[in-house]
């Protein structure tokens, strides 16, 4: 047997293992769990921020002028507003199908604590560091991004000794930091079995509440899955790209977003993913993946919308046909500015709720269950950030072998 399907049995294993013992309440378990999970999200961690950073510039300072950063990144952006939209209205639809405001009667007991959330536009506010250390000290993802593209741009006018000494640099370090991600990779059965076990855990201990909410979150995952299985695989499909093997190439780096929680976390084992398991160019991955982890947002659009329209529709208001509609524009821009920000859909949710004079116990009620949520929303965003990016590599591929056509000459009249 070859590595990768050793390491998918393992895999297996381990989340057999970890239902067992996160069901079976013995606290020396759930703390090695607690432990062990914290240490693979540290060490991820430790690398997301700086992979970000270098992927950028080493694949924009690599560039031949403004006009390739321009082309590329054009296409990102089509993508991910495309799809973005698509996760939208995905959720409207299952939200008027479905319709589970009227499973639930009341809300008033059990209600979790909200945490403390500063403004959007405080948030807003806060995407400019101050300093270059302050956007990596605060895990500023957007912050840094925008500091990787300005750095990159200016080295792309600087004399060309410069830019290729800063290149290579920039890269050395980058393939360094793949490297240390292959080491962490290893660790993943043991990841694994600390997330299943917390997992399970939570799930025993609020059951109760899970019941009074199924229809709920029944609709806020049916929508990430129907985005993930059906959307998603159809562009791929119709861009002639098989979606399968592009969901096995995928699977290390979507089991690390599934179990972490974190879409810059999974992003070094997605970059590697990328490149090792599909063929995807260097250029293409360093560049898209880190952006895309930035800004294409398909499961966090479709819980804004639904968890917006469930909690308002509990407390008496009413929306017609075209302001659901509306809805979907919204949350698309909201999911898009969002990233980066630990438990930003839910906090983001609550921000709008209170605009509209809306009570947020119902969200306390949902905070509980929002770590599940968050699981297959994170999974969906970085399956979303893959696909883009493949299709963007195929894309860029097709153009650079499309033959030059010469102009018709010039007829000369007499």
């Amino acid at each position: 047997m070859n590595k990768r399907v050793i390491g998918n049995i393992l895999l297996v294993v381990a989340m057999g293992l970890g239902w067992l013992t996160g069901w079976s309440e013995i606290s020396f378990f759930n703390t090695a769990a607690e432990t062990t999970s914290d240490l693979f999200l540290r060490l991820l961690k430790l690398l997301s921020l700086p992979i970000v950073f270098l992927s950028i510039t080493s694949t924009i300072s690599g560039m031949k002028d403004f006009q390739e950063m321009k082309r590329m990144g054009k296409k990102i952006l089509t993508y991910t507003v495309g799809t973005t939209l698509v996760a939208g209205a995905v959720a409207l639809l299952l939200f008027v199908f479905v319709n589970p405001v009227k499973s639930v009667l009341s809300l008033e007991q059990g209600v979790a604590a909200i945490p403390a959330q500063a403004s959007y536009f405080s948030f807003l506010l806060n995407i400019i560091p101050s300093n270059l250390f302050q956007a990596f000290a605060e895990n500023n993802v957007i912050g840094i991004a925008l500091i990787a593209i300005m750095l990159s741009m200016a080295i792309l006018v600087l004399p060309k000794d410069q830019k290729e000494f800063l290149h290579k640099l920039f890269s050395s370090l980058f393939a360094a930091l793949l490297k240390i991600t292959t080491f962490v990779i290893t660790l993943m059965p043991l990841a694994v079995w600390a997330f299943v076990n917390i997992l399970a855990k939570d799930l025993k201990t609020n059951y109760d509440h899970f019941s009074t909410l199924m229809l709920y979150l029944a609709c806020v995952v049916g929508a990430n899955l129907i985005q993930g299985i059906i959307i998603l695989p159809l562009m791929l499909k119709f861009k002639k790209i098989s979606p399968w093997k592009s969901l096995k190439g995928m699977a290390p780096a979507l089991t690390v977003a599934f179990f972490s929680k974190s879409s810059s976390a999974a992003l070094p084992v997605a970059i590697r993913s990328a490149e090792k398991n599909l063929g995807v160019s260097k250029k293409v991955s360093s560049f898209t993946l880190p952006l895309c982890s930035v800004i294409n947002m398909n499961g966090c659009a479709a819980f804004i919308l639904i968890t917006t329209l469930f909690v308002a529709m509990l407390n008496g208001m009413v929306f017609g046909p075209f302001e659901m509609v509306g809805w979907v524009f919204i949350a698309t821009l909201a999911a898009i500015g969002n990233a980066g920000v630990p438990m930003g859909c839910f906090f983001l949710t609550s921000a709008l709720l209170i605009g509209m004079k809306v009570p947020l116990y119902t969200m306390g009620l949902i905070l509980p269950f929002y770590a599940i949520i968050d699981m297959v929303e994170t999974a969906l965003n970085v399956w979303s950030d893959a696909c883009i990016t493949i299709v963007v590599d195929k894309d860029l591929a097709e153009e650079a072998s499309a033959p030059v056509v010469d102009p018709l000459p010039e007829v000369i009249s007499e």
